[in-house]
């Protein structure tokens, strides 16, 4: 069998036409564009019922970026995948701290993680911030402690850390905390999942422009 060659626009019109065709419901436009990029990065239409959207979070998404954003990673492939001329369109910036010597040195010093050690140096920027979480539960579990001591409030928190401990108990306190956030429910999501949230808001705060 012989496959033609593709270019990348394309890929992605078919593959969002594709999960368009498959759906087995209607999705709320609100939403929409987050909930079919995140399924044409994962392939995988469970997101449809494990993605949990914050009363108001898709307009607190988009004064948020008008007003210049900084989106804080917690994985280096996070910040990786965030399309750079989309953040440079609405004078936005992206930054992970997890590689910093700073970072580990304070880590070790206070027997945490690095994700929580750069929770606290986000606290710290005095600028609006979008905190993408893919990886470290206990990025969320130090958000939530920050949120009720009043120390750290991110304008938005996007809660997709992958895995087995304390992944979904962590997601389940984001979500309790009342912050404005986009979660996945459960076990899955990722750096991939976060990146493609991210730039789905990026992509329809373009629409504004």
């Amino acid at each position: 069998m012989k496959l033609e060659y593709v270019l990348p626009a394309e890929i992605e019109q078919r593959s969002f036409a594709i999960i368009e065709s498959e759906l087995d419901r209607e999705i709320p436009q609100e939403i929409k564009p987050v909930v079919m990029r995140v399924i044409h990065t994962t392939a995988d239409f469970d997101y449809l019922d494990s993605l949990y959207f914050s009363p108001d979070v898709m307009d607190i998404a988009m004064r948020t970026i008008e007003n210049g954003a900084v989106f804080v990673t917690d994985t280096n492939m996070a910040k990786a995948g965030i399309n750079k001329a989309a953040l440079a369109r609405h004078g936005c910036t992206c930054e992970c701290f997890m590689a910093e010597p700073e970072i580990a040195a304070a880590a070790k010093q206070n027997g945490t993680t690095r994700a929580t050690a750069s929770v606290d140096k986000a606290a710290a920027l005095g600028k609006p911030v979008i905190y993408a979480a893919g990886n470290a539960p206990t990025a969320l579990i130090r958000l939530t402690e920050l949120l009720e001591q009043g120390i750290f409030r991110p304008e938005l928190v996007i809660g997709v850390p992958v895995g087995f401990v304390n992944v979904v108990q962590s997601k389940e306190m984001l979500i309790a905390s009342g912050i404005p956030c986009i979660a996945a429910r459960g076990r899955k999501g990722g750096s991939n999942v976060a990146a493609a949230i991210c730039n789905a808001l990026l992509y329809l705060a373009d629409k504004k422009l």
